[in-house]
């Protein structure tokens, strides 16, 4: 086996642009949510006329899914990161999209009524005025949010009790804050899944990549932390964690 001093300095070398996360297989699992948001954005994308994908990070399933379900006459993605607008214009560009530099702050930069379809996967914090601004009548939104107290036994590992926090994120406030925003709710689902960190490159990169997790993340900050939790994980096995997800749909009368 590798030692703790090899792991780390591959997983801190390693580049962390864009969203895929295939330099953990073999080395950390999370289960999928039952429902496919991917499949089912594809669906949506295909009878758009106009879409709009808020925080698309790199660009991969908004990517993944015009290719299941083609491009609308009118697409439009934002992201914030520039390694991360760089790669999605890469690969949305081919695709027929236009990627827009945004801070994710209001307002979107985006008349009212412009999109029949906004989607996010992930967002940072959703805008619910904002996005039902750009909405058009009939027009509806489609995401998965990330829910209440994510992967937080390695949040807490690092940080320690999070009371607070654990109260964030919570599928029933954000359907209320699209209520009051003047979206109608029409579907609402929540799961929590298992992930399993392997090794301790594994953690490392994740926490590198998913830099709200653990604010502030360095090796040399959290070093004897990290030496801690790869003599835990030689010794018992992988780190278990679990994520929580949502899926929300939500209509413009």
């Amino acid at each position: 086996m590798r030692t703790f001093e090899e792991l780390i300095a591959e997983a801190e070398s390693v580049s962390v642009d864009g969203w895929d996360f295939s330099w953990l297989d073999g080395r950390a699992t999370e289960d999928r949510p039952s429902w496919g948001y991917q499949r089912l954005l594809a669906g949506r994308l295909g009878t758009a006329t106009a879409a709009l994908d808020i925080q698309t990070g790199g660009g991969e399933v908004l990517a993944g899914a015009l290719r299941q379900g083609g491009c609308p006459p009118v697409l439009a993605a934002t992201e914030s990161w520039p390694p991360n607008l760089a790669r999605a214009t890469r690969l949305l560009h081919p695709l027929g999209g236009v990627v827009v530099a945004d801070p994710d702050e209001p307002p979107l930069p985006f008349a009212d009524e412009a999109f029949d379809l906004v989607s996010s996967r992930h967002p940072v914090r959703a805008f619910w005025s904002e996005i039902a601004r750009v909405l058009r009548p009939g027009g509806g939104y489609f995401a998965q949010h990330v829910g209440p107290a994510s992967v937080f036994e390695l949040v807490e590992y690092f940080l320690g009790p999070q009371p607070e926090a654990r109260e964030g994120r919570r599928p029933e406030v954000e359907s209320a804050e699209a209520g009051a925003a003047g979206l109608e709710v029409v579907d609402l689902r929540s799961e929590r899944l298992r992930m399993e960190f392997r090794d301790i490159g594994a953690v490392v990169y994740f926490l590198r990549k998913v830099i709200w997790m653990v604010p502030g993340f360095t090796v040399a900050r959290y070093h004897d932390r990290l030496r801690e939790l790869d003599a835990l994980i030689r010794a018992e096995g992988p780190f278990v964690a679990h994520s929580a997800r949502f899926l929300i749909e939500a209509r413009k009368p």
